[in-house]
């Protein structure tokens, strides 16, 4: 029989081992941090603080922020301390957990980005049945179902890959524990495994896309049966935000499937990996808050009240 020891712990290999890089990669990490922490955070703060801002639009924003806050704090503050202290190990537990936290929240804010174009569509193509169809019990439906999608996929995920034998390295070739830098270094049969992950990331990824096509679509037709400029202006104007929302998080995703198979490299997958858990929860509040008036007036309200 061969001799196997079982792994109980995991050394994340990171992004470089080039001591000036990795000072400038902490510092850069770091103000990312800051300004995803402050611009989500603040975005949730303002949203509670305004009676105005109390609307369905508003209610799915303040929780994309939470879970764009979450997801860049499951896989950021590590990251971080591997650039400063070198501390690269990360137990098994603690594999599992960033594991399971890091795809549930990737999930529920694509499903968050399909209700939000639901609710985008319904205030464009029927108005006169917008407080009708998006009652608050419809509104808390569908942030909920968005929480039992991410949470129970991937704990079914995190579940069926940790119950894998790792007897071969230990060393994860990624900056965070994902699922196939993992899958790399189990001695077990993985193919059921990434069956069970294919299947259940094609659901999650494809059918909160359709939802915001078919969303976005019916509302395209409806704004150019406009007359007027200034309607179509102004109808367009309340998708804006969104769009670029899904359209930075789903280029990413095109980014990664659709070039050549040959271009694919480990190296390219970290980098999306950290665009994925950093730059985008960065971006989303940056976006929201710029392009929107009144996100901007509930902040300069805001700051007189202070003075």
């Amino acid at each position: 029989m061969e001799n196997r020891s079982e792994v109980n712990e995991f050394i994340l290999k990171g992004i470089t081992d080039d001591p000036e890089l990795k000072v400038l990669l902490f510092i850069m990490f770091t103000l990312i941090y800051l300004i995803t922490l402050i611009g989500n955070l603040g975005i949730v703060s303002l949203i509670s603080w305004d009676s105005h801002l109390h609307t369905p639009m508003y209610f799915f924003l303040s929780n994309l922020s939470l879970v764009d806050f979450s997801l860049s704090s499951s896989v950021t503050p590590k990251v971080m301390a591997g650039l400063l202290r070198g501390d690269k190990v990360i137990s098994y537990n603690g594999c599992a957990t960033q594991l399971f936290f890091f795809a549930a929240f990737v999930i529920i804010e694509s499903f968050l980005l399909a209700s939000m174009a639901y609710d985008r569509h319904a205030a464009v193509c029927k108005p006169l049945h917008y407080t009708t169809t998006m009652t608050s019990t419809v509104c808390a439906s569908l942030v909920s179902g968005a929480h039992i999608c991410g949470f129970l996929t991937s704990s079914i995920v995190t579940g069926n890959i940790f119950s894998l034998s790792f007897c071969k390295s230990n060393i994860v070739n990624h900056v965070f524990c994902d699922i196939p830098p993992l899958l790399v270094l189990s001695c077990s049969d993985i193919h059921t495994t990434e069956l069970l992950v294919f299947i259940l990331a094609s659901f999650n990824a494809f059918f909160p896309f359709i939802v915001i096509f078919s969303s976005y679509l019916l509302i395209f037709i409806t704004i150019l049966k406009i007359r007027s400029t200034e309607g179509r202006q102004k109808a367009f104007s309340t998708c804006a935000s969104h769009l670029t929302a899904v359209s930075i998080f789903y280029g990413t995703a095109v980014f990664i499937y659709f070039q050549p198979s040959s271009s694919h490299s480990m190296d390219s997958n970290k980098v999306v990996s950290i665009f994925y858990t950093m730059v985008i929860p960065m971006l989303n509040p940056l976006v929201y808050s710029l392009r929107n008036k009144d996100v901007k007036n509930t902040f300069r309200k805001a700051v007189r009240r202070q003075h």
